[in-house]
C-alpha cells in the first residue's frame, strides 16, 4: 500500500499541473507532413532529406536532431519505444464515465488499427485530458505486429476528423455521447534521447527564456542601485551629524 504522504503528494502534482507530466526526453512533431525516403520493407530510412537539409528520424519518422547539410551522419534508425497520446476534449458539466472511456479506447486501438493489447500501457483521464500509453520495445515486437508508431498516425488523424480509412471516420461515442476533442498531441519518447540543440526551441519557448533572463538582470541592477542609494544616504547622514558636533563645539 503506498504511504499517504505520497498519496497526498501525487494528488497535489495532479491538481497543480492539471494533467501528468511528460517524460523529460519526450518530444513532438514539430515538421508535420513531408516526403520521406522509405526502406523496401516501409520502415523509414535514418536519414530524411529536403534539397541540401537532412535530419535523423525515428521509427516514427519523427525528426530527432537538428536540421544540417548532405554530410549529416544517421548511423542506425532509433526506435520509438513509447508513444504518449494526449487528447484534450470540449467542456463539458460532468466528467465521462472512466471505466466506460478506458474500454472504448483500448477496444478501437485493437480492433480498428490490429494492436495487440498488450502494447497498450495505460488509458489515463485526468478531465478534461485523455492520456493513451502505447509501449512497445524491439525484443517484444513479433514480426507480424503492428507497430505502434503507425497506429500513433491513423488514431491522430481519425480524432481529428482526417480519416485515412475510406469513408469510415472515427466516432467517439463514450456511453451513447458523442464525445468532441479540442485538442490533440502526441509525443514520442525514444531508446536513445533525441539531440537537439537550443537553436530547435520554438519561438515561444526562447522568447521565455530571454523574458526571465531580462527580468533576473533588472532585479540585479535595482538590487545595485538601492544599495548605492543607501549609502549615499547613510555618507549624507554621517556628514551632517559631523556639522552639527563642530557648531556645538565652536
Amino acid at each position: 500500500v503506498t504511504s499517504k504522504c505520497l498519496l497526498m503528494k501525487a494528488e497535489m502534482t495532479g491538481s497543480k499541473s492539471g494533467r501528468r507530466e511528460k517524460p523529460k526526453d519526450a518530444f513532438e512533431d514539430t515538421d508535420g507532413l513531408y516526403d520521406p525516403e522509405c526502406e523496401n520493407t516501409g520502415s523509414f530510412k535514418a536519414k530524411q532529406c529536403n534539397g541540401t537539409t537532412c535530419w535523423c528520424v525515428n521509427t516514427a519518422g519523427v525528426r530527432r536532431t537538428d536540421k544540417h547539410d548532405a554530410d549529416l551522419k544517421c548511423g542506425q534508425l532509433v526506435r520509438t519505444t513509447w508513444i504518449i497520446i494526449e487528447m484534450k476534449h470540449a467542456e463539458r458539466n460532468t466528467p465521462l464515465n472512466t471505466e466506460s472511456l478506458k474500454k472504448f479506447f483500448k477496444e478501437t486501438i485493437t480492433n480498428r488499427y490490429m494492436l495487440d493489447g498488450r502494447y497498450i500501457s495505460s488509458v489515463l483521464y485526468e478531465k478534461p485530458y485523455i492520456t493513451i500509453d502505447l509501449k512497445q520495445n524491439s525484443s517484444d515486437k513479433s514480426a507480424g505486429d503492428v507497430d505502434i508508431a503507425d497506429v500513433a498516425y491513423y488514431f491522430e488523424k481519425d480524432v481529428k476528423g482526417d480519416s485515412i480509412f475510406h469513408n469510415n471516420r472515427l466516432n467517439v461515442s463514450i456511453d451513447n455521447e458523442m464525445v468532441r476533442f479540442e485538442k490533440t498531441v502526441v509525443y514520442y519518447v525514444d531508446e536513445i534521447a533525441p539531440e537537439f540543440s537550443m537553436k530547435s526551441l520554438t519561438p515561444g519557448l526562447i522568447a521565455v527564456i530571454v523574458v526571465v533572463i531580462v527580468a533576473i538582470v533588472a532585479g540585479i541592477v535595482v538590487l545595485v542601485l538601492t544599495r548605492r542609494r543607501k549609502g549615499k544616504y547613510v555618507k549624507a547622514e554621517v556628514k551632517e551629524m559631523n556639522e552639527m558636533h563642530r557648531g556645538l563645539n565652536a
